[in-house]
């Protein structure tokens, strides 16, 4: 039997890494593989930690392998893991990379295991460039790139993000589906859990909240919204990783109380189906991006999409088919959210079933599989 071993976030870690990591491990095990996930006892130390807990209250996923072993910041760690995975001998490893802090750590570890002149190491690239920059990126994301064999990214923008540091092979696959948090509810019995009413418009941003992804651009649109007269709301749901005090302000500032459902803790995997599902709508204002974890959710949930003209997103959401594409800027925002109510949710319904059928976990596999036989 071939094996694999992941390295990234797990159980009992939580957020969109860890859920995707989990996912991926169930599909390689479908294909018959010996699947471990090589996870961290200390992903970041607290002060770099922008929420409140970097671990899950859920109980732990089922059949999984999953061995908590990491630690980002002790190079002793990093060596003992690398040997341990040396003599381990995996046919593939895949290791996620979405952040430069992580380059050392991940670099030292995949250089031990290279050794062994038998491992295939495929990295699935979420970011090269990181979103919001720091001194050292650029040696820490080259040192790490050095001990890859090849890589899959999920969005144009990452893959010539990476052609600036190496000519690897490389391959863009889109962004499986989200499809382990359960099937939709019904849109009355969604709202009637999260208690809110069962008549309203509701839009919704969904996720860690950070500049680049432009909450407070919506907060302005909700503005435009208000001064048309509109009735529509605004869920937000997800943790503040950023003071959330400039969004207080608008808020406060613009008299929008009546108009925004503030639900900004984290929001457990077991309660996503009922945010998505209570939803008319999915907003993704960003600044800038890469690809989001958010528009396969809303994929899975067949829910309807509104996301700026930046990075990969217009290649994920065809304008006019499965959503609309606006200008990072309230004014457009607002003008494409008033086009999505006069649409109307159904309008899009058959080109999501559609397109959401390229979304398989199936596909991502084979391409790491393919990587790893050449």
């Amino acid at each position: 039997m071939a094996s694999v071993v992941i390295i990234g976030p797990a159980y009992p870690l939580r957020g969109g890494l860890a859920s995707f990591d989990e996912r991926l491990a169930r599909e390689f095990q479908s294909q018959d593989f010996s699947t471990t996930i090589y996870t961290f006892s200390l992903q970041y130390p607290s002060f770099l930690f922008p929420g409140s807990t970097q671990y899950s209250s859920e109980i732990a996923p089922a059949y999984l392998n999953i061995k908590v072993c990491i630690n980002s910041v002790n190079p002793f760690n990093w060596i003992k893991v690398g040997n341990e995975l040396k003599k381990l001998r995996p046919d593939i490893i895949v290791v996620r990379y979405w952040l430069p802090f992580m380059g050392p750590c991940l670099g030292t570890i995949l250089r031990r295991v290279k050794k062994n002149h038998h491992t295939k190491i495929i990295c699935i690239a979420d970011n090269v460039l990181p979103h919001e920059k720091r001194i050292g990126d650029k040696q820490f994301t080259s040192y790490f790139l050095k001990s890859v064999d090849a890589f899959v990214t999920m969005s144009e923008k990452v893959l010539a993000d990476l052609k600036l540091f190496t000519n690897k092979p490389a391959q863009k696959v889109v962004h499986p589906l989200y499809d382990n948090f359960g099937e939709k509810t019904d849109k009355t019995e969604a709202r009637k859990y999260l208690g809110l009413n069962a008549d309203d418009k509701i839009i919704l941003f969904f996720g860690f909240i950070r500049k680049y992804k432009g909450l407070d651009i919506l907060l302005e649109a909700m503005n435009i919204l208000k001064q048309q007269s509109s009735n529509i709301k605004l869920l937000i749901a997800g943790e503040f990783y950023e003071d959330r005090k400039l969004y207080d302000e608008i808020i406060a500032q613009k008299d929008l109380d009546s108009q925004i459902i503030l639900r900004t803790n984290f929001i457990a995997d077991s309660e996503v189906k009922y945010y998505l599902s209570a939803a008319d709508f999915v907003i993704q204002p960003y600044r800038n991006a890469t690809q989001s974890g958010v528009t396969p959710l809303a994929y899975h949930f067949e829910k309807p999409m509104l996301v700026t003209n930046v990075g990969g997103l217009p290649s994920l959401v065809p304008d006019g088919k499965v959503g609309l594409v606006a200008e990072p800027n309230a004014e457009s925002i607002a003008q494409k959210i008033v086009e999505l109510y006069a649409s109307g949710e159904n309008h899009f319904l058959p080109y999501l079933r559609e397109e959401k059928r390229k979304y398989q976990w199936s596909v991502l596999v084979n391409a790491i599989k393919q990587f790893a036989q050449q």
